[in-house]
């Protein structure tokens, strides 16, 4: 797939939509990516997966891909199942990110970090320093998209695709100023989905 191709099944899915959002990472933006809307598709999930894995160095070499909960799952065993290798996950525990569910990193095991949608990446730092705590490699991370701020991991990223979208602190967002009502979409939303600025 090209990354026009890429692009346009994100927004057949309805997967990219305009508004005044708070992201996971805190940060408020105009823009939310609903990976979700892909996700329910099993058969573009995997062409998408299968793309991401062709697109990684043919040397390359992946004992397990992990990735974080609650949206870096159903990408990641689709990565997993192309690369034909075992696949964990990582989840929530009092705000911690944890392995649980007697989840298990092999000691020098080379590990393929994946996950959805990354906008600071903070939720792949705290799963690298899970992998690294348990002595394995980190031998890339893969996203299906970057909102563009490409962070760095110390690990060669490959994003499917980067889309460059705004977002913003919320002490300096334009659309907190203005009283536009914001929504919580994210996976580590609050109960009740909206909230005046």
């Amino acid at each position: 797939m090209t990354d026009e191709q890429i692009l346009e099944a994100l927004q057949a899915c309805n997967a990219v939509t305009k508004g005044h959002f708070k992201l996971t990472s805190g940060l408020h933006s105009d823009t939310y990516i609903q990976c979700a809307r892909v996700l329910e598709q099993p058969r573009l999930t995997n062409e998408l997966a299968a793309e991401a894995v062709a697109r990684l160095p043919h040397d390359l070499k992946v004992d397990l891909v992990a990735a974080p909960a609650v949206g870096g799952i159903i990408f990641g065993y689709a990565v997993a199942a192309a690369l034909d290798t075992s696949f964990i996950f990582s989840e929530r525990s009092e705000g911690t990110m944890v392995f649980r569910r007697s989840f298990h990193i092999p000691e020098g095991a080379n590990v393929l970090v994946c996950e959805d949608v990354v906008t600071t990446g903070g939720s792949v730092q705290e799963l690298i320093k899970l992998v690294k705590d348990a002595n394995a490699q980190i031998v890339a991370i893969v996203s299906l998209v970057d909102r563009g701020k490409k962070p760095d991991f110390g690990s060669p990223y490959f994003p499917l695709v980067t889309l460059e979208t705004p977002s913003w602190q919320p002490e300096s967002c334009t659309l907190c100023q203005t009283g536009q009502k914001i929504t919580i979409p994210g996976s580590r939303s609050l109960a009740k989905n909206t909230i005046k600025p």
